[in-house]
């Protein structure tokens, strides 16, 4: 693939311009919990149309091509927030799209990327993975926009950045959910170009961490991978387009475990009556077990659980 560039202050801005009107603005609201170490606001991106924070980058993506681009269909790789995100955006302006999903993808995901339009293909994790990597698929006719690896839809994520910045200049610490890294790495760009200082931190599973076992090691390694009930993030291997962004872009990672993310999940259906997925609460598990400065915001970037998974969490079980 095509070395990727980080997208420039000139290129978020456009996308917000370009966004106005069709996704919301979500709210920066503080945590309702007592006795914590910091002060902690979540980024409700769960508000958002299709329920996630893709909606940024898979409109921007979209709006950001002529015509004839899309003339012959569009489609993408998800497991289901980026492909409801781009199956939205579509439908309104009559664009065939296609989503590969893989085998395992949660129902309700795949179920909303239909009721929304779009054509499924569904095929094994592996093989889904491969296409992600490579940036590429032979069997498919279109165009790709790619979940996470495009200019266009990390300038897209990177307005989650503009919001931050605009809602609390003085925020010491981002934490960010980390699957294939196009939403840190959109927000750190917008950050760092802004001139604050402000950290970005990418937050992993304990079931699938590889940026932040090859932050420590300096170079892109592969470690054992887990599927979990925490889906949409998470591989064996760090994505080699992303990797020369992530290392220069993001201050850190942290790793939670699934136990402390079910804990997160439950904490904001209780307090803020809000649900989340388990990619969406993984950014206030990390800020509850181990805060950074003063004033932390965590992204909560998704909010499409699994009702079987929602009962055995508000129940005190972890899902499977």
């Amino acid at each position: 693939m095509t070395p990727l560039n980080a997208p420039s202050l000139e290129d978020i801005h456009a996308a917000k311009s370009r966004l106005a009107g069709t996704i919301l603005r979500t709210p920066l609201i503080p945590l309702n919990l007592e006795n914590v170490p910091a002060e902690i606001y979540l980024k409700l991106e769960n508000l958002q149309p299709t329920g996630s924070f893709k909606v940024r980058g898979a409109g921007n993506g979209l709006l950001s091509l002529s015509p004839t681009q899309t003339r012959d269909g569009i489609w993408t790789a998800s497991a289901g927030n980026m492909g409801q995100a781009l199956a939205w955006f579509a439908r309104q302006r009559s664009i065939a799209c296609t989503v590969v999903v893989p085998a395992d993808a949660p129902v309700v995901k795949v179920d909303a990327i239909r009721r929304l339009g779009a054509e499924i293909v569904s095929i094994p994790f592996a093989e889904y993975q491969s296409i992600q990597r490579e940036g590429k698929w032979d069997k498919m006719k279109g165009l790709l926009i790619h979940p996470f690896a495009d200019e266009a839809v990390m300038a897209g994520n990177g307005t989650l950045g503009l919001e931050i910045l605009a809602d609390l200049p003085d925020a010491d610490t981002v934490f960010v959910p980390y699957g294939g890294g196009g939403l840190g790495c959109g927000i750190a760009a917008a950050l760092k170009a802004s001139n604050v200082p402000v950290k970005v931190e990418a937050v992993e599973l304990e079931t699938a961490s590889p940026i932040t076992a090859s932050l420590a090691a300096g170079q892109m390694v592969e470690i054992p991978y887990q599927p979990s009930f925490v889906s949409g993030m998470g591989a064996p291997f760090v994505f080699p387009q992303m990797w020369p962004l992530a290392q220069r872009l993001l201050d850190g990672s942290r790793v939670v475990e699934l136990a402390q993310v079910a804990t997160a999940i439950r904490l904001l259906a209780e307090r803020h009556h809000i649900i989340v997925e388990g990619a969406g609460a993984v950014a206030l598990a990390a800020a509850l077990s181990a805060p950074v400065g003063r004033k932390v915001v965590c992204v909560i970037s998704g909010g499409n659980l699994n009702t079987a998974h929602l009962t055995q969490i508000l129940q005190g079980e972890l899902p499977c």
